[in-house]
């Protein structure tokens, strides 16, 4: 059964940072493609950030320079470095797996003062 769990959500302030993990269970991690996508309240779901599995990304405009994606094959995690955050940025952030389309459950990520 493959898992995708994603985890680090929460409340940050302007400017804040915070960092998203999504471990990956029941499938061969590094032979995936992996994103992190967010569904803003009323909007359709979005695409972040991508990493292949040899490491190149591919960044949405409205957060390149302050969003980060990573992966460490050993643990089976991709990560994703959001800085200098702001109000656009709340949503509901999930991850997925690529070409075998597999979605975490989300993880909430409010930015307010």
């Amino acid at each position: 059964q493959v898992r995708l769990v994603e985890s680090g959500g929460g409340l940050a302030q302007p400017g804040g940072s915070l960092r998203l993990s999504c471990v990956v269970s029941g499938m061969i991690f590094s032979r995936s493609d992996m994103g992190w996508y967010r569904q803003a309240p009323g909007k359709q779901r979005e695409v972040v950030a991508l990493i292949t599995t040899d490491g190149r990304t591919t960044y949405a405009d409205s957060v390149k320079g302050r969003f980060t994606i990573s992966r460490d094959n050993a643990k089976n995690t991709v990560y994703l470095q959001m800085n200098n955050l702001n109000a656009e940025d709340t949503g509901v952030y999930y991850c997925k797996s690529s070409p075998w389309a597999y979605w975490g459950q989300g993880t909430q990520v409010t930015v307010s003062s």
